[in-house]
């Protein structure tokens, strides 16, 4: 829920006590015109975790995928050197 800020009554506030018309009007444009409330920041930091962790859990998930392809290559690549060196030692022998 968020509270409604009257900039206006704000700017006239200013002009008020003294604050030049210019001065008072720039300050307005500036102001937000509604504010956060704790319940806004609670529910702001609760979704904030949902995405943490779901980002988290991604990137271990992108980890373990990582590594089985890497096993895989090497495997790949292994394979074949082992059969030439195979034959290499019995042509040797």
């Amino acid at each position: 829920m968020a509270f409604a800020f009257d900039s206006l009554g704000y700017a006239k506030k200013l002009r008020d006590v003294g604050v030049p018309r210019d001065q008072a009007e720039a300050a307005r444009e500036f102001i937000m015109t509604e504010l956060a409330t704790r319940y806004d920041l609670d529910v702001l930091r609760r979704d904030l975790d949902v995405v943490r962790r779901e980002l988290e859990s991604k990137m271990d998930n992108l980890g373990l995928r990582l590594t089985v392809r890497l096993g895989v290559m090497m495997a790949a690549g292994l394979s074949p050197l082992g059969a030439v060196l195979g034959t290499l030692i019995r042509l040797h022998s």
